[in-house]
């Protein structure tokens, strides 16, 4: 986000507009993130807000950006948050419903007939299971089972939802959980016989997307086989270029902390402040109207404070 931030001020000169940042971390709290959000808006009066990541945070922080007509651009990928009812709202990833005909595609290819849907218990998780099922009900298959997972569960409720799933016919899984549940629940899969000849787990795109997050130890002893989608980015020697920066850049940044791959995510927060910024410079300084300073009255709410963009 940064990076984009620098290339596009680096070239600034030619408008005169030059786009300033203020950060504020959510600690993937909702909270937190509704705070953050408020501040921003009231008190420094931003023209435009990047997140938060996840979909309880963003789904609370549109409503404030309809409230003040300032817009959203969230990286937050539940398909129940719509653009077509938010129209301050601009998604800057694809919606996890996106994937689920590439996934009936490889359950298609291999004449599965039934599968077994594994998802979090969390907007994330639950959002997409509709579309898993009319997706594989093109294709004449269908969800035999569904577990839900959450994401505090312990290792002996992992196991024994795992186990119950051991006792079924189906033996295709599909996996739609987050990375740190997703190493727990292979490890028990592993641990139970599952990971073996006779069984199948496919796992959705933003766990495969962020598969160096996961020990690697998980991956080689407990992941060998499992199967995944993500967007696909081309190569090119823009992007080769760009992505030795951004390892430099992280290097700088935080010496002490293991290498971590550029993925998709990090690209789609790239190109939606790239497209941010040229829309800045497309309406010119003359449409960037500052937000109407606050009456003097006492507020009952920080939401009564807030001005209109």
């Amino acid at each position: 986000m940064l990076l984009a931030l620098e290339d596009y001020n680096a070239t600034a000169n030619r408008s005169g507009i030059r786009i300033v940042s203020h950060l504020r971390d959510s600690k993937k709290d909702d909270v937190e993130a509704a705070f953050a959000a408020i501040y921003l808006l009231k008190d420094v009066q931003v023209q435009a807000i990047f997140g938060p990541q996840m979909s309880t945070q963003t789904d609370f922080v549109i409503d404030l950006g309809k409230r003040v007509k300032v817009p959203i651009i969230s990286p937050a990928t539940s398909p129940s948050l719509l653009v077509e009812e938010n129209p301050f709202f601009i998604r800057g990833a694809l919606p996890s419903s996106s994937q689920t005909k590439a996934i009936a595609a490889i359950v298609k290819n291999y004449d599965w007939r039934e599968v077994v849907v594994i998802y979090e218990d969390s907007p994330y998780g639950t959002g997409i299971v509709p579309h898993f099922t009319d997706a594989l009900l093109k294709i004449s298959s269908s969800v035999s089972y569904k577990i839900v997972i959450s994401p505090s569960a312990d290792d002996d409720q992992i196991f024994t939802e795992l186990y119950k799933l051991n006792t079924m016919q189906t033996r295709v899984s599909i996996v739609h959980v987050q990375p740190f549940l997703a190493s727990r629940l292979f490890i028990k899969a592993k641990e139970a016989g599952m990971m073996s000849s006779g069984y199948a787990w496919i796992i959705t795109n933003v766990l495969t997307s962020l598969l160096d997050s996961i020990d690697p130890s998980v991956i080689e002893s407990s992941m060998q086989g499992v199967l995944g989608v993500k967007p696909y980015v081309p190569r090119s020697n823009e992007l080769h270029r760009f992505t030795k920066r951004w390892r430099k850049r992280f290097r700088q940044e935080y010496p002490d902390t293991d290498q971590v791959e550029l993925n998709v995510f990090g690209l789609w927060a790239y190109d939606s402040i790239t497209a941010l910024a040229e829309a800045v410079e497309e309406v010119g300084t003359t449409a960037i109207l500052k937000s109407k300073k606050p009456d003097t009255r006492e507020y009952l709410t920080d939401f009564d404070a807030l001005g209109t963009s």
